[in-house]
């Protein structure tokens, strides 16, 4: 409103005055003037405008597999089991402002912005911590995880593996968030920590996991015949590179270039994974 009033308050002085400057009038230089002072108030009136875009926030969470009750698994040998919430941190939200006008003319996907203004969308991410229940100790380590099907490596998640021993500590990021003193150390129950977990790829939920268990037989029971094995004969009878212990890669095409013994998200050779899994 102070725009239309300043600019024709602007022209009317301007009309009053007379003459001209470069070629312009006095009625177009004073309703010009008039402009940018009223502009300069709305702006400080009524804001920037309207309200930066928000994308990816929501109002509402819910947590999969957890329930009371849930009895404790058995595992032997090495078996794919599934994760049964037994703990999780309450949901941290962060907000970043992205700005739509950056990357070349609207064609990139934005930069990151510190502050939100009218021509910036706001991209919110849910990070969560939990602990997962995996099946009754003493286990030797964890193998593969899956999430929601889909095999990851380790190393992308910040996770904490505890193998159930009758020594075990309480998890201190637990301890951080629920005190020292309030936090059982699960005893006898294999489980683990994953801190941090960004929510977003998941539809803003806690996905399912799956792991693979290593247990061997415990000390109260009968020894087994992997225990007592002595050797294992390597017989390269699966390809080519099945024993390679670097990546060879194969393509028909320049540029393309196929790993011929790699097919696993750990960054090894299929034999050096085999040779760990063989170990645990």
């Amino acid at each position: 409103m102070a725009t239309i009033v300043l600019s024709a308050a602007g022209a009317a002085l301007g009309a009053s005055i007379g003459g001209g400057v470069l070629g312009l009038s006095s009625v177009a230089i004073g309703r010009a003037i008039g402009g940018i002072v009223g502009s300069a108030i709305d702006q400080k009136i009524m804001g920037d405008g309207s309200q930066a875009v928000e994308t990816g926030r929501v109002d509402r969470f819910r947590l999969t597999s957890a329930s009371e009750g849930t009895p404790i698994s058995r595992v032997w040998g090495r078996m794919r089991v599934g994760g049964q919430i037994i703990w999780a941190s309450r949901i941290r939200e962060a907000a970043q402002a992205v700005d739509e006008g950056a990357g070349g003319g609207g064609f990139g996907k934005g930069v990151l912005t510190s502050t939100a203004s009218a021509s910036d969308a706001v991209e919110y991410h849910y990070y969560q911590s939990f602990a997962l229940g995996l099946c009754e100790g003493e286990i030797a380590r964890v193998g593969r995880v899956w999430i929601d099907g889909t095999e990851v490596a380790q190393s992308d998640l910040n996770m904490r593996v505890y193998t159930g021993s009758e020594a075990q500590g309480p998890d201190p990021k637990i301890e951080a968030i629920e005190g020292a003193g309030n936090v059982p150390a699960y005893r006898g129950t294999a489980y683990v920590v994953i801190e941090e977990l960004d929510l977003t790829a998941y539809g803003n939920r806690i996905p399912v996991f799956n792991f693979e268990v290593f247990r061997p037989e415990q000390p109260d029971q009968t020894s087994e015949i992997a225990r007592g094995t002595r050797a294992v004969a390597l017989i390269p009878g699966t390809g080519e590179y099945a024993l390679a212990t670097t990546t060879v890669h194969a393509g028909d095409l320049p540029g393309q270039k196929v790993p011929q013994n790699e097919h696993t998200p750990f960054g090894m050779t299929d034999f050096a994974v085999s040779l760990d899994m063989l170990d645990g």
